[in-house]
C-alpha cells in the first residue's frame, strides 16, 4: 500500500439516499479526510435557552449491513452557541428508513439560537460495527482493571 493510499483515500462505500423536500441537501464531507459529513436543517427555528428540539433534514437514507450512521455535534455550534445534539450520538441503523432527524439542544443560559434552512445542524458518521453474540456466563475472565469504574484512574 502507497503512502498516498494509506493516509489520504479512505474506504468508501455508497449510501443510498432520498431527498423529502425542497430544501433537503445531500451531506457532504467539508474537508478532505473528515470523518463527518455535514447535515443540514431544512426547517427555519429558533431554540430558546435550555430549549430542545426535534429538526428534520430532509433526508432518508439506506445503509449497508453492517454500517451505523452515527449523528455527532458540531464543535463549532457548541463553542459559539452552546447547542449540541442531545443524544450523543444518535445512532441510524442500518435498517432504518425514515428521515434522519436531529435533537438539539440550547444550553446557553442567555441567548436563543436561530438557525435557517440548509444551516449545518450535525454531523453524520458512517461506520462499520461488529455484531455481537451475547454468551452468558457465570464467571468473566479476569483483567487489570477488573471492576474499577468512574474515577478509578485518579482525580484528573
Amino acid at each position: 500500500m502507497s503512502f498516498d493510499e494509506q493516509y489520504n483515500e479512505p474506504e468508501q462505500s455508497e449510501v443510498l439516499i432520498v431527498l423529502d423536500g425542497e430544501h433537503s441537501v445531500i451531506p457532504a464531507y467539508e474537508h478532505a479526510g473528515d470523518a463527518g459529513a455535514d447535515l443540514r436543517s431544512s426547517i427555519d427555528f429558533t431554540l430558546a435557552p435550555f430549549e430542545r428540539k426535534l429538526i428534520p433534514t430532509g433526508i432518508r437514507i439506506a445503509l449497508p449491513a453492517g454500517y451505523v450512521g452515527l449523528v455527532h455535534p458540531r464543535s463549532g455550534l457548541a463553542a459559539k452557541k452552546g447547542v449540541t445534539v442531545l443524544n450523543t450520538p444518535g445512532t441510524i441503523d442500518a435498517g432504518y428508513r425514515g428521515e434522519i432527524k436531529v435533537t438539539l439542544i440550547n444550553l446557553d443560559a442567555h441567548e436563543p439560537a436561530v438557525f435557517h434552512v440548509g444551516d449545518r445542524i450535525a454531523q453524520l458518521v458512517i461506520q462499520r460495527y461488529v455484531e455481537a453474540s451475547f454468551i452468558e456466563a457465570t464467571t468473566l475472565p479476569g483483567s487489570d482493571r477488573s471492576d474499577r469504574g468512574f474515577g478509578s484512574t485518579g482525580i484528573a
